[in-house]
Order: C-alpha cells, then structure tokens, then sequence
C-alpha cells in the first residue's frame, strides 16, 4: 500500500558479484510523473541501485556508483495492467565475460531481451545491490516514492544467479505461471524470502537466515495471489471528466474528487455466466446523495465521453444511495437510503440475468437469500437483464465534490486497510465476506471463474 515499505540493513555478502531478485507483483498506481520503487539497495543518492517502474511504466533496473552510472535497464515494454500478476526476476553475474550475459531480466519466464536503453555493468565489479547497506522494499531512499500494490514470493539470494524457472512453474490444470511454494535455492548470507504469510509479522525471513524486515506503514495481508488473482477496479477503465477518480488500496478503493462528474469505474474481471457475490462499502467525508453501485456491461464505452453514471447507461444496472433503482436513466422506487459506513452487498445471477442488493446483510425489497438462492426473481432489482455481453461491477459518483467514496471486497477480505469482521467464503472456500455468500454465489476471482463462470 502507499506510504508502507520494509527495510533492514544488510550484512557482508557472501559473493558481492552474483545475486538474484525473484518476486512477483500487482501494480496498482500507473503515475506519469513518479517513480516506483520495488527495492532499493543505497548509502547515499550517489551511491544506490533499484528496481522499479518509471513514470513512463517502464522496467528500470539502475545502479549509481560514486555518482556514475555503472548500471542501467530500461525497458521498451510498457507495464500498464493493474488487473494480473507478474513474475519479476533480475539475475545477475557480474563475473561473466559476456556484458549481455551479467545481468538478465525475466518476465513470467521469458528474458527480457529488447530494452530502450541498456547499460551492462563491467565485469568483475562490485555494485550496490548485495553489499553491507540499506535495504528497502517498497520505497525510494532519496524520496517519497512509494509501491502502490501487492507483492507476494519476494526472493533475494546472495552469491547465487538463479532464472525464473527456479522459482515459478506452469500449473497444470490452468496454465498459470504460479510461484513454487519451497524453490531450492542457497540463499547466501544476504539473502531472505517473503512470504507475507504471518499477519503480525509481515517482514519475517522465511529463508532460514533470520534476515526479517522491518515494517514501514500499514502493510496489509490479503487472499489476493498469483495462483487465484482476485478482481479490483480498473483505473484505466474510467468517466469523470476532467478529472477522474482516484484509486488506492490495491485499487480497491475509489475516491472522488473536487471536479468529478459522475466518476464511473468498473472492475477487471468481466462475467458473461455464473453467479457473484461482491460487496462495496460507502465511505468519505461528503454526503452520498449521487452514490450508484451495480453492474455495467462490458462493451458499453460511451459512459466514458459522455460521463454517464452507472444507472444512466443502457446497460447499466444501479442502487442509488437515495434508496432507489435505476437503469438507462429511468429510476424507481427500491430499498432503503445508504450513507457512510454501509455495505452494499450485490448478488449477480448471470445465468438468468437478475441481480439483487442488500444493505449491511438485509436483502432490499423485502427479498431474502432463500428466494435468491432458488432464483426467485420477484422482489430482485432487475430481473430479464440481456445476458449477451459480458459485465463488469462498477460504480459512480456524481455531484462534481471531493469525499465521495467507495471500498470494494471482491474476496480480498479488506474495506480499504479494514479487515473484514466475519470472514465469510464462499462455497468453493475463496474469498471473505463481510457477509454470508448465497449458496450458489462464488466470489470474483480466476479460480471461479474457470470453474463456475
């Protein structure tokens, strides 16, 4: 999350020349004008060597010693999708012959091999990564740059140059390249292995070394994974001219801003088929009048030069937070009002096309989760929704002010840095709920999607 970092001082290497940097990553902030900083070794600014996205969204792997640069990647590809993980490995031995060998960069297996500029370190040289300095995860030593995102497998090995195939494989039922849960590697004196599986010790050392992190902030833990990715909202994928929502906590939280006009934002997982359980929670600091929560169909991009909100859409389906339902900018009378502090809960049955909301667990218009589990469509929302296109959970917020908000839970089991307080899964084991998935119902996330959707 913004403003969270680990960081340690690291010790004398056992090879200052071989390392290796394994993890695997979800970008959520895409600036234009910031770097991203996914680890940085320094002492001082003419002294540093990091890893990270520039404000292009290009790869950079850098390193700066005694004010010159003796390192520099920068990659042609652009890494925009904040809706899939991605496996990043830097292998690097600097005592090779070959300049174009000692430094190798891989993503989900491939080697990188087209950079737009590219400056191999000389051979048999001692850089900055993998000596007796700061080491930081998440953050810029020389600035307030911070990660944005989720990090899982974070892997550094000292004296060791390992490829990607090391620490990851194909599953064999889904096709995913998925981390190995125990790699055989030597980690060496610096090295340490994150796995971000103790909710009170986020920086412990699973590598055997003790080499545990300190945290910085609040670093929270998630069932979001690369072997199950879970859906946030999109922040390439937005209306609210001129100025769009802002997006934070792993994209899962969409706030307004002083000028947006009906700020829409949709998910990044799209469903034609199935049955879904999502929630959202209403926060912020201004009156909710203009809140709409629903669904709106894939396919639909006019919302975005038009600024429509959800329920001004054809095909967009809506509760407003005035207490009623709205479609194609027709509205009518529904549930109960919503304010700050409720969740809204959103039961999409896409193989009938009927969708249901509650509020903080009752089902609104007097339906209840018997009749939604059976598919009984009387007191639904909407019920003979046109199951022809593919739709996606989104949200808007109208009123051109600031403090206007929403969290979601699509299963990661957070409203912004809240955990939620039952923890419910769904059927098939994934995700937590505030509350209690119909039967039937199956959070977003990939796993259920290839099973379910």
């Amino acid at each position: 999350m913004a403003s969270t970092y680990l960081t340690r001082t690291s010790s004398s290497p056992t090879n200052a020349l071989k390392w290796t940097y394994s993890f695997w990553v979800k970008i959520s902030s895409l600036s234009t004008s910031d770097d991203t900083f996914l680890l940085d070794f320094n002492t001082d600014d003419n002294n540093r060597s990091n890893i990270g996205f520039n404000g292009s969204q290009q790869l950079v792997v850098y390193e700066k010693v005694s004010g010159s640069t003796s390192q520099l990647f920068t990659s042609n590809r652009l890494f925009r999708d904040s809706s899939a993980w991605m496996h990043i490995v830097v292998s690097c031995d600097r005592t090779l012959s070959t300049a174009g060998d000692r430094t190798k960069i891989y993503i989900n297996n491939v080697q990188e091999t087209s950079f737009a500029s590219q400056t191999n370190p000389a051979q048999n040289t001692t850089g900055i990564i993998n000596t007796a300095v700061s080491t930081l995860i998440g953050k810029y030593s020389q600035n307030t740059y911070y990660f944005d995102g989720c990090l899982t497998h974070v892997h550094f090995t000292d004296g060791y140059a390992y490829a990607a195939s090391t620490f990851g494989e194909t599953d064999s039922t889904s096709g995913i390249w998925k981390p190995k849960t125990a790699p055989s590697v030597t980690y060496g004196n610096n090295g340490f292995f994150l796995k971000f599986e103790n909710s009170g010790a986020m920086g412990t050392d699973s590598s055997g070394n003790s080499n545990t992190f300190t945290v910085s902030g609040n670093l929270t833990q998630n069932v979001d994974t690369p072997s199950n990715n879970f859906a946030t909202m999109n922040p390439l994928d937005v209306s609210g001219n001129p100025n769009p929502p802002t997006f934070a906590n792993g994209n899962l939280s969409v706030d307004s801003v002083a000028t947006s006009q009906n700020a829409t934002a949709r998910s990044t997982l799209a469903v034609s088929a199935g049955k879904w359980y999502v929630e959202a929670k209403q926060v912020g600091t201004a009156s909710p009048e203009f809140m709409r929560i629903g669904i709106l169909g894939a396919d639909s991009t006019t919302y975005v030069s038009t600024n429509q909100s959800v329920s001004g859409h054809a095909t967009g389906y809506a509760y407003k937070s005035t207490g009623v339902k709205g479609n194609n900018q027709s509205e009518s009378s529904y549930g109960n009002s919503y304010t700050n502090g409720d969740i809204i809960g959103i039961a999409f049955d896409a193989d009938n096309g009927t969708i249901w909301f509650s509020k903080n667990g009752t089902w609104q218009n007097s339906a209840t989760i018997t009749e939604i589990q059976n598919g009984t469509t009387t007191n639904s929302a909407f019920s003979s929704i046109s199951m022809t296109r593919y739709f996606m959970f989104a949200s808007s917020m109208a009123g051109a002010t600031s403090g206007l908000k929403y969290e979601w839970n699509f299963g990661s089991g957070f409203f912004g840095t809240t955990a939620v307080a039952s923890a419910n899964a769904d059927a098939n084991g994934h995700g937590a709920m505030e509350y209690a998935v119909p039967s039937g119902y199956y959070t977003l996330n990939t796993k259920n999607i290839k099973e379910f959707g």
